[in-house]
């Protein structure tokens, strides 16, 4: 499925650095790189480059503009499984844009769009569509579990464990197929009960990927967590701790936080998506109120709750009035000031959790941990990180050697397979005839071929590589 046109783009972040690089791939990649770049006797040397080297040259066919290095891979032994050039040249932003300006005015080549590189890699079968995806959740990945677990679907772990479930699929519709048009040389008898030990064997493997999306989506976009207090209780100063730096506005005025504030912050294994709220009380002030329906929303979409006290004065009415918010919820108290003294002990904290039916004490105690908390001093923060490992990360998501499901696209897909599957089953628990088992066994083949690209409308391939970053 080659690309007719050529295609350029900048490979590396437009900022200030030892080396910039500009990539173009397709037919004409050596063609409009000799038309800008010449050796030290001023002559074009790309084309005459051997496949899989590297040269020095200079950037200008009238004028040096910069002295480069020059790579030239030929299809289809590259990353797009077309003729590919980089030029290495020296990473200043200026500099960078007008190498890439170069190979466009030679009028051979056109602008990438964003991910078009990985995206020709997945049409020429250089890649299949879940491990394509794993290259943007490894660049974009924040922790080594996240970095782990990417790394691990772009070596083929997800997509491996598809197509051998695609495979058995597929041999058991094949061979009913041939039972159903040749009867006299494939025989049916028991055949129903074969093929329940079959699905029975399968499924479980669904399952367990389906199950692990949640710890998935946390490590791939962060655990969304509130900082959640009444106001003026240092929850601004708790996501600055976590931040290490001054994001968000801390003064002693109640009501400073207006709207949500959102940042990423890695605490050991874990990588939280922080959100950090507007005080919650009533108020007259619109802009106030404003970020007040802001929070309590946040609040309702969180995986995890900080909820923050101010432990150097006494539980008031505007405190307690927030514990129902939080029920149900992963949550951790913060009770900070803890380098002012800590008015709240711990033992006199649960009893506000405990309503009639309710969880009781000592359940509360485990669900809703207290930690002594200052956001001056950073006191707590490692049993904070303790915590939150012990709950979101156990060390095996990168250790079990099991797919790890990342994406909603693919847990939708396979969902709608397991549940073929189990249509399967009550066919042959209902004795219908063996012919309807096929439609059920090919849905399920086909929805597992969404997650690897072999049944995906364009439209889908378009929108998936549409969120990749410009020149990957």
């Amino acid at each position: 499925m080659g690309q007719t046109d050529t295609i350029a783009a900048i490979a590396t972040a437009l900022t200030d650095s030892g080396i910039g690089i500009v990539r173009i791939s397709g037919p004409d990649a050596a063609e409009a790189a000799d038309r800008i770049l010449r050796n030290k006797r001023k002559d074009p040397f790309v084309k005459q480059m051997q496949a899989g080297t590297i040269r020095h040259g200079y950037l200008g066919a009238e004028e040096t503009l910069d002295e480069v290095l020059v790579s030239l891979m030929r299809a289809p032994v590259s990353y797009t499984g077309e003729d590919t050039v980089e030029i290495n040249c020296h990473g200043g932003a200026y500099v960078v844009r007008r190498a890439l300006r170069e190979v466009l005015d030679t009028g051979l080549v056109r602008l990438a769009e964003p991910g078009e590189f990985t995206k020709r890699a997945f049409l020429n079968g250089k890649m299949d569509l879940s491990e394509a995806e794993a290259v943007a959740d490894l660049i974009a990945s924040r922790s080594e579990a996240a970095r782990s677990s990417a790394a691990a679907q772009l070596t083929g772990l997800l997509s491996g464990r598809v197509r051998r479930i695609r495979e058995e699929i597929l041999y058991e519709t094949a061979f009913l197929e041939s039972a159903l048009d040749d009867p006299e040389h494939f025989s049916l008898e028991g055949y129903g009960e074969r093929l329940r030990e079959k699905i029975t064997g399968l499924l479980p493997e669904l399952e367990r990927m389906m199950a692990s999306y949640e710890n998935g989506r946390f490590l791939k976009e962060g655990i969304r967590t509130v900082i959640m207090g009444k106001p003026n209780v240092g929850k601004s100063s708790v996501m600055n701790l976590l931040l290490g730096s001054e994001r968000a506005i801390v003064t002693e005025i109640a009501g400073t936080t207006r709207d949500t504030l959102e940042e990423y912050v890695t605490l050991g294994q874990v990588t939280l998506r922080l959100i950090d709220t507007a005080g919650l009380r009533d108020t007259k002030d619109p802009v106030e109120r404003i970020g007040v329906d802001r929070a309590r929303k946040a609040l309702e979409e969180a995986d995890l709750v900080l909820f923050v006290i101010d432990g150097s004065s006494f539980l008031e009415a505007g405190d307690l009035e927030l514990f129902p918010l939080v029920y149900g919820k992963r949550c951790v108290i913060l009770c900070n000031k803890a380098d002012l003294g800590n008015k709240v002990p711990e033992e006199e904290f649960y009893p506000h959790f405990v309503y009639p039916g309710s969880l009781s004490e000592e359940d509360a105690r485990e669900r809703y941990p207290y930690v002594a908390f200052s956001a001056k001093s950073g006191e707590g923060l490692d049993r904070l990180q303790k915590i939150l490992e012990g709950w979101f990360y156990d060390g095996t998501i990168a250790s079990s050697g099991e797919p790890v499901i990342t994406s909603l696209r693919h847990l939708e897909a396979l969902s709608a397979a397991a549940e073929s599957l189990r249509l399967v089953l009550r066919g042959i628990s209902a004795g219908v005839d063996e012919d309807l088992y096929t439609v059920d066994l090919m849905n399920a083949y086909t929805e597992l071929g969404k997650i690897i690209g072999e049944s995906v409308e364009d439209d889908l391939v378009d929108e998936i590589f549409s969120r990749f970053c410009m020149g990957k």
